[in-house]
């Protein structure tokens, strides 16, 4: 659960999902340019695991599984918070959040 200032820091897959319908990395969508190498332009957004490293969640310390979150998913689920930068994204007043 990131907000829309995070998406795109987000890392985008390779191969295109032309099936779906608001897909990210589509032609049409504006995801993808036509004959781009992905594999050359998207560097910064590849999975590298010898350079990256994961942080911990700042609420429960627990290993992050996502390069650049600040928060695991689980407690970014319960606060309703952005998994990487913590903007606040909805109010959960009137919601029962649980991960169970």
């Amino acid at each position: 659960m990131v907000c829309d200032k995070c998406q795109k820091k987000v890392g985008k897959v390779i191969t295109p999902d032309t099936w779906k319908s608001g897909a990210r990395n589509t032609t049409e969508s504006g995801g993808r340019k036509i004959n781009e190498n992905k594999a050359l332009t998207a560097s910064k957004n590849r999975f590298n695991p010898y350079t990256t490293t994961f942080e911990k969640c700042r609420i429960c310390k627990q290993v992050v599984h996502q390069v650049g979150s600040h928060y695991c998913q689980a407690c970014a689920y319960k606060k309703s918070i952005c998994a990487m930068c913590g903007k606040k994204l909805m109010s959960t007043k009137n919601y029962r959040q649980s991960s169970a």
